[in-house]
């Protein structure tokens, strides 16, 4: 777990978290994280080593800090297992606000350009949204339990293809500077998820 008792090394993550998304990890300097945080740039190594420590740091500290908010999101409360998954998508399409640093996913943004260069940080984005997708496994298993599925497919299959189609979203947003585009992709993430638990039988469809 990311130690965040001491404020300065807090206030350089938050840093992270908002300059890498608005500047990608390539084109982030040390010089900018600490000028986003007000600090020099002797408090910055004496928390981190290198800009790789912290991106490491930050893919951690962004993990605990979403988890925190989709913990607490009020589609947790809906009772019927597809409306809880129909709700989840609700909640994410929610999130779409503000400017595109905003909202945009930290390690989704930056395992686009590590991947094949960086593997601690490549490991350490996938263990970040492929950690928040497992959250959705449980409701998704019990979807299928209760609206009759049999299917090749798989709860941890659909819970990562959710998250793809919302990353995807995320590059979309990018390329037309805006979020609507994301708004209609999750739209038609959740219109397939409507369609891929459809019965022909009288259970009534969640809300």
């Amino acid at each position: 777990m990311v130690d965040t008792r001491h404020e300065s090394k807090t206030k350089l993550l938050d840093a992270a978290l908002h300059v890498i998304r608005a500047k990608g990890y390539t084109a982030t300097r040390i010089e900018d994280i600490c000028e986003a945080a007000g600090l020099t740039k002797g408090s910055f190594f004496h928390h981190f080593k290198s800009k790789e420590d912290l991106a490491l740091a930050a893919a951690e500290y962004w993990g605990v800090m979403t988890g925190r908010l989709f913990e607490a999101a009020p589609y947790h409360a809906v009772s019927d297992p597809l409306g809880r998954l129909l709700a989840y998508v609700d909640f994410r399409k929610a999130l779409l606000l503000g400017e595109l640093p905003q909202f945009t996913c930290l390690v989704g943004t930056m395992v686009q350009e590590v991947y094949d260069t960086h593997p601690l940080l490549r490991q350490a984005c996938d263990k970040s949204i492929s950690d928040h997708a497992a959250t959705l496994e449980a409701d998704i298993a019990e979807a299928m339990r209760q609206y009759n599925i049999h299917a090749e497919w798989t709860a941890k299959s659909l819970a990562l293809h959710t998250q793809a189609i919302i990353q995807g979203a995320f590059i979309l947003a990018k390329a037309k500077d805006g979020p609507a585009v994301a708004v209609d992709s999750i739209d038609h993430l959740r219109r397939y998820l409507e369609l891929l638990f459809a019965q022909s039988g009288t259970q009534e469809k969640p809300s």
